[in-house]
């Protein structure tokens, strides 16, 4: 059982403009999609009783958001990451089977990466990503890099959509056509 604790916050910011952005495609009618909650049993509460600083996850998460856009079930991962290399340690094994799971319920499952020493947001494929993860256990590199990664899939904020991933969604429709 894994233990929760501050390490669990390191995606805050990047989770915050995904929170935004999903309240404004709501608000514009163009996708609802919604934050999985991480299912946790609380063993130490401060003395207020306001905040838990010490629990067990429950059972392992799936990815941390679904819903659909325009009738296509859609579901993502958000990952940030500080240097150019990104850790494949940082997905795991069964978010990687429920993603390939949704994809053969035609559905698209992707990952968003926030490098924040770049200040750059990402669109990763799962077909992409899984090709680093086969590398991985194909004896590879652990991790991928981010020149390894196709630039125009770069995510550029625009028209109050701070991470614009529905961009990302058209680009994998158009080149499915």
């Amino acid at each position: 059982m894994a233990t929760w604790n501050s390490r669990g916050l390191r995606g805050s910011t990047l989770e915050e403009l995904v929170n935004r952005t999903n309240e404004k495609y709501r608000e514009q009618g163009l996708a609802l999609i919604q934050k999985v909650p991480t299912p946790i049993t609380p063993i130490k509460i401060d003395k207020d009783h306001r905040h838990i600083t010490l629990a067990y996850f429950e059972q392992k998460s799936t990815v941390d958001y679904i819903g659909a856009v325009q009738g296509i079930p859609v579901c993502f991962d958000a990952k940030e990451c500080d240097s150019d290399t990104f850790p494949l340690q940082n997905i795991h094994e069964h978010q990687v089977q429920f993603m390939e799971d949704f994809q053969k319920q035609d559905g698209i499952a992707f990952l968003i990466l926030m490098f924040s020493h770049r200040n750059e947001l990402y669109y990763l494929t799962y077909e992409r990503m899984r090709e680093f993860w086969d590398r991985a256990r194909n004896g590879g590199r652990k991790s991928f890099r981010h020149e390894e990664l196709d630039p125009e899939y770069v995510l550029i904020p625009h028209g109050g959509y701070l991470v614009p991933y529905l961009d990302g969604i058209q680009m994998v429709i158009d080149s499915q056509e």
